[in-house]
C-alpha cells in the first residue's frame, strides 16, 4: 500500500510547500533537511516531522514483511500446502494496481521503488509455491526444474532493475517539465488506489479459508503478518497525525486518503483474525512436528527387530 505512503505528497500540495527562487530550484526554508534530501518535502512543524518518521516505519515494515515467509517456505519445503495461491495472486494484483497509482500520481521515487520491491517479493513467493508444487507432486527429481526456477528469478530482477531505472528517469523528466498532473490521471491513480485496497482487502480470505480447512497455520510464518500489522496500523496513523497541522481542509484530506486508510485497517483487522488463527491451532501445530519428529526414532527399531528374528 505504497501508493501514498506519505499523507500529502500530491503533487499539488508538495509544490504548495516549495519556495521557488530565480534559479528554478526549489528552496525549502525552515525544513528538515534530512526529510528535504531523502524525500523532497518540505517539513516545517512536529506533526509533518512525526507523519514522515511514522510513515518511514511502515515503509520499512511492509519491506521486512514477505522475508520471513520466504524463509519458512525454503526451510520446510511445503509451501503449497500452508499458502493459499489465492492469497498469493492477490496481493500481487494489489501491489501492481498500487505501482500503476504510483505512477499516475506522481508520487516520489522511493515509494516508486518499494512498490517494485513488493512485486519483486510477491514473484519470489509465487515462485516458491510453484516450484515446490511441481517437485512435491513429481515422484522423481527434476534438475531442469531448479534451473528453471534460477533462471525466472534472475529474468525478473533485471526486469525489475530496467523498470526502476526507466521509472527514476521519467520522473526526473516530468518533475523538470511540469510539477502538476492532469485531473483525469489523478483521478484514474485514485481509482487505482482504491482497486488495490479491495486486492489486499480480498487477499486475506483465501489465507483464512485456507487455515480453517487444514485446521493449521504449519509452514507459514507469522511475521508475515505481524510486520504487515504494524505497516498498516503505522500508515493509518502517519496518515491521521498530520491532520492538526493542516491549514486547508480536513474533510478533503481524509478523502484524498481515504482508499489507502480503508485498505490499510481493513487488513488490519483481517489480521487480527488470523492472529487468532495461529493462537487456536497452535496445539495441532505442536502436535504435527511432535508426530514427524518420532517418526525418524521409531522406524529404525523396527528395521532392527526383524533383522534380529530373521537371524
Amino acid at each position: 500500500m505504497a501508493t501514498a505512503r506519505f499523507p500529502g505528497k500530491g503533487a499539488d500540495v508538495v509544490v504548495a510547500n516549495w519556495t521557488a527562487p530565480a534559479l528554478g530550484k526549489p528552496l525549502c526554508v525552515n525544513g528538515t533537511r534530512w526529510i528535504l534530501y531523502l524525500l523532497e518535502e518540505c517539513v516545517e512543524n512536529m506533526w509533518e516531522y512525526f507523519s514522515v518518521v511514522i510513515g518511514l516505519v511502515s515503509m520499512l515494515c511492509f519491506l521486512l514483511s514477505t522475508l520471513p515467509q520466504v524463509c519458512e517456505a525454503y526451510r520446510n519445503g511445503k509451501v503449497e500446502e500452508a499458502m493459499s495461491f489465492g492469497f498469493l495472486c492477490f496481493l500481487l494484483s494489489g501491489d501492481l494496481t498500487s505501482f500503476a497509482g504510483c505512477l499516475l500520481t506522481s508520487q516520489l521515487p522511493i515509494q516508486v521503488i518499494t512498490v517494485v520491491f513488493y512485486i519483486f517479493t510477491d514473484l519470489i513467493l509465487i515462485s516458491q509455491f510453484l516450484y515446490y508444487k511441481i517437485k512435491n507432486s513429481s515422484s522423481r527429481k527434476n534438475p531442469l526444474l531448479k534451473w528453471l526456477c534460477f533462471m525466472w528469478c534472475g529474468a525478473a530482477t533485471l526486469v525489475l532493475l530496467m523498470v526502476l531505472k526507466l521509472v527514476i528517469d521519467s520522473s526526473t523528466t516530468s518533475n523538470a517539465q511540469s510539477p502538476t498532473i492532469s485531473k483525469s490521471v489523478e483521478i484514474t491513480g485514485y481509482i487505482c488506489g482504491y482497486l488495490a485496497s479491495i486486492f489486499y482487502l480480498c487477499s486475506r480470505f483465501p489465507q483464512l479459508y485456507k487455515n480453517f480447512q487444514r485446521q493449521s497455520t504449519e509452514g507459514t510464518s507469522y511475521l508475515l503478518f505481524a510486520l504487515a500489522m504494524m505497516g498498516n496500523g503505522t500508515y493509518g496513523l502517519s496518515v491521521i497525525v498530520v491532520l492538526p497541522a493542516l491549514g486547508g481542509s480536513k474533510q478533503a484530506y481524509i478523502i484524498k486518503h481515504l482508499a489507502w486508510l480503508i485498505g490499510s485497517l481493513g487488513v488490519l483487522i483481517l489480521d487480527f483474525f488470523v492472529t487468532a488463527q495461529f493462537i487456536m491451532y497452535r496445539k495441532n501445530n505442536f502436535g504435527k512436528n511432535s508426530a514427524l519428529l518420532s517418526v525418524p526414532e521409531v522406524e529404525p527399531l523396527l528395521r532392527e527387530e526383524e533383522e534380529l528374528s530373521v537371524l
